[in-house]
């Protein structure tokens, strides 16, 4: 306890944001600790690799950038410090082949987040980095950072302090949102939280059960100025996948959601092959528009009664209303909106209310897409952050 108290700099949480910045800060020559409130370190970190460990993007850098959209703030700076060439340069400098798939994703070999997390906590305890772990983080107490400890209430006083405590999503993980009133206390202004990153509610009739789980491929989702081409799929609970969570966003902010069946032809061609198909309307969708059974039935469910006319079908299977009860609870997000506003912080994310202490990862407001673009940001906000206390304490 008396080496963690001598720190001269803490990490407040030990996700991928808190833990570059622990790295960075180590790096220049200062003494850090990491407080973390779970048993172990890097938990969202180790759920995210159980699907593979998508840790970048393989793509051109200011198309990489353009990904996170307006209210982004000086993200795209950031990842111009250290974006997709850094973070594979990272992970291999960490001893973990990558490999890019298809689709310009980067997973490592081993297909899972454990050795690369063990490989990292290894070389940053031999940086000197100290570990707590079950610190969690209370506030402060006066001038104090109060921790509730398993040897009771503690009080610290470092010269710089990184907040890394993620945002509002995955609550059982860590990311809890609990320092939103603390922050508030102190001025920090706070921009509210909503999902990101999930599905949306979908109260199905009966005639929908039997696609429960079914892909819908080949189709394009439209909502605002904001149109995507990306499977989804048919949940129980309503619609899910990397399509629906492309779109969410404009979705949220009130734009109205169709679906396109048949992206690759336009009305008039779509409704020529319609008007020349024989049989039920059915059976003329499906050799007109090509629409496996899951499409269709999306279709009923959503533009019941098909009218009869090609034209009117056609312009139908083109902008299927999809109605649903807005995006799932913010717990079942894979990443949440909102946080610490980026007025609230400086060039190096400190906060402007609160001098010494500094935010990175997802506390701050923003949101990405999945596909490596969540982690990229964290590390980069991570290493900004770490440079910025570095400075700060040898001022």
């Amino acid at each position: 306890m008396a080496r963690m108290e001598q720190a001269r700099a803490w990490v407040i949480g030990g996700g991928p944001a808190g833990l570059m910045a622990a790295e960075t800060l180590a790096r220049r020559g200062h003494c850090v600790t990491v407080a973390e409130a779970m048993p172990t370190l890097g938990r969202k970190f180790l759920m995210a690799g159980k699907s593979g460990l998508n840790l970048t993007k393989n793509e051109p850098p200011d198309l990489f950038a353009s990904r996170y959209g307006d209210g982004s703030g000086p993200l795209p700076e950031l990842l111009g410090r250290f974006g997709p060439a850094e973070m594979r340069a990272w992970a291999e400098d960490l001893g973990q082949p990558l490999f890019t798939g298809s689709t310009g994703r980067v997973f490592p070999v081993a297909m899972k987040a454990s050795p690369l997390l063990r490989a990292w906590r290894a070389r940053l305890e031999a940086d000197g980095v100290r570990i707590a772990t079950r610190w969690r983080w209370c506030g402060w107490d006066g001038g104090a950072l109060a921790f509730d400890t398993p040897e009771g209430r503690q009080g610290i006083t470092p010269a710089a302090t990184v907040l890394a405590l993620g945002g509002a999503s995955w609550r059982r993980l860590g990311s809890d949102g609990a320092w939103v009133p603390w922050l508030a206390a102190r001025g920090v202004e706070i921009v509210p939280w909503a999902p990101a990153n999930a599905g949306l509610k979908v109260r199905w009739s009966n005639h929908v059960a039997p696609h429960f789980g079914a892909p819908i491929k080949g189709a394009a989702l439209l909502a605002g100025d904001t149109v995507h081409r990306g499977e989804f799929v048919i949940s129980r609970r309503g619609l899910e996948g990397g399509g629906i969570y492309a779109v969410l966003r404009a979705v949220r902010e009130g734009a109205a959601l169709t679906l396109d069946l048949a992206p690759d032809r336009t009305a008039a061609e779509l409704a020529a092959r319609i008007g020349s198909a024989r049989g039920s309307i059915g059976n003329r969708l499906r050799k007109a528009a090509k629409l496996a059974p899951p499409a269709l039935a999306l279709l009923m469910e959503f533009g019941r009664p098909l009218p009869a006319d090609p034209h009117a079908l056609a312009a139908l299977t083109k902008a299927v209303p999809l109605r649903h009860d807005g995006p799932r609870p913010l717990d079942e997000a894979i990443s949440s909106a909102g946080g610490i506003a980026w007025s609230a912080v400086d060039d190096g994310l400190m906060l402007r209310a609160v001098p010494g202490v500094f935010a990175a990862g997802e506390m701050l407001d923003w949101e990405a897409p999945t596909g490596g673009y969540l982690l990229t940001a964290c590390f980069a906000t991570g290493l900004r952050a770490g440079e910025a206390a570095a400075r700060w304490i040898a001022c």
